[in-house]
């Protein structure tokens, strides 16, 4: 892959922030286990957020690529900050596309400046995989304030829950038996009265949190609904083949990153009289490795870049999103193990990294749903068993 000056411009001062603000404290993090707000907003002034997003927003109108180079960067410093801009890219890509302009104006220059985190919900407790089955209900009213919607439900397993200054949910309007037809969009800032949370003790990802958020007669104003009533769904669909090629690149910075610090331990570690990147018991599964994150890199950046010339990519991007996360994991592993017992300690980051890689291995998509995808890709609906 050729970058331009630009790109390699923005991929270096996305690589010097990462390893010199973000790799020290990765670890630190975690056990403070919270959002550090403060970090976010300084990535948000380098221009690391939103760099996909319209300039008058104060975005850097750059392509997929460019989003891909800079989300793989943060991620070698600290895999749980590197979804901030991913999220970023996703939400307000939805709000820019579907929202009214005084939702888009008030809300994404603050997302890009990382002043505000905004979660998604889909996911509900009766279904995860199958995302268009929600329960959630959005009823609309009409009384003395004028139109508007209320809301009840609950959604879970929602990445920054607890975290989060907004949500984007979607809620069914319409009839059950409609299906994804009749699940609309809705934006409803964290304050809105009506709004519980709860946070998940989950194995990794701990500053960024999991839980879930609890709905009781939210009111939310017409204005806030995302588009069309009933589109809500489709909206969201197109948006994960996106993220899910940007997850692969967080997925393979992680990797490297461990990658890098166990070729540099099998080099100065020495048994037997000789450096134990002389055995190749110790090098080859280390090559194994750089040899797997090359090709999901590889993999990625042509979804990224199938997106730029606006050609099909549904595939290519649910690829991304399976390899990514179980070849990091296995990854990942193999360098803990390379560091022999000083790799089983939580001193070093690659347990961490590993902990924190397999949670994408079921959030946006599990590795079989996936792979459905990319069956339904090849033989259409022949391929889907309901």
């Amino acid at each position: 892959m050729v970058l331009t000056d630009d790109q390699r411009a923005l991929q270096e001062s996305a690589r010097r922030f990462a390893r010199e603000r973000l790799l020290p404290d990765y670890q630190k993090r975690e056990k403070l286990g919270v959002l550090d707000r403060g970090l976010l907003a300084e990535m948000g002034s380098l221009g690391f957020i939103g760099v996909d997003l319209p300039e008058r927003l104060g975005g850097l109108a750059a392509d997929a690529v460019t989003t891909g180079l800079i989300a793989e960067e943060l991620a070698y410093g600290d895999f749980n900050i590197s979804a901030v801009p991913v999220g970023a890219s996703l939400n307000a890509a939805i709000l820019v596309r579907h929202a009214q302009p005084e939702l888009v104006d008030e809300w994404v220059p603050r997302m890009i400046r990382g002043e505000a985190v905004v979660a998604i919900c889909l996911t509900e407790p009766r279904g995860g995989s199958d995302a268009s089955n929600l329960q959630l209900k959005a009823k609309r009213v009409a009384d003395v304030s004028g139109d508007h919607y209320v809301i009840n439900g609950e959604k879970t397993s929602i990445t920054f829950a607890d975290r989060a200054d907004a949500y984007l949910i979607f809620a069914r309007t319409g009839r059950p038996e409609e299906g994804a037809k009749g699940v609309s969009a809705f934006f409803i800032p964290a304050t809105s009265p009506g709004i519980q949370c709860t946070h998940f003790d989950d194995v990794g990802s701990a500053i960024i949190g999991r839980g879930s958020v609890f709905f009781d007669d939210v009111k939310v104003p017409m204005s806030h609904r995302i588009g069309d009533e009933g589109k809500g769904f489709t909206q969201v669909m197109q948006g994960f083949d996106y993220s899910r090629a940007l997850i692969g690149l967080q997925c393979c910075g992680a990797a490297q990153a461990s990658l890098d610090e166990a070729w540099t331990y099998a080099k100065e570690r020495e048994a037997f009289g000789k450096p134990i990147g002389q055995f190749q018991g110790v090098s080859f599964p280390l090559a194994e490795g750089e040899s797997q994150i090359a090709a999901v890199r590889q993999l990625c950046y042509h979804a990224l870049a199938l997106r730029d010339a606006g050609l099909p990519h549904t595939s290519e991007a649910a690829m991304c999103k399976w390899m990514g996360p179980r070849n990091a994991f296995d990854v990942i592993h193999q360098c803990l193990l390379t560091f022999g017992h000083y790799g089983w300690s939580k001193d070093l980051p690659h347990q961490q990294r590993m902990r924190d890689v397999m949670g994408l291995e079921i959030g946006d998509g599990t590795a079989q749903i996936m792979k459905l995808v990319i069956a339904r890709g090849r033989i259409g609906r022949a391929a889907i068993q309901y």
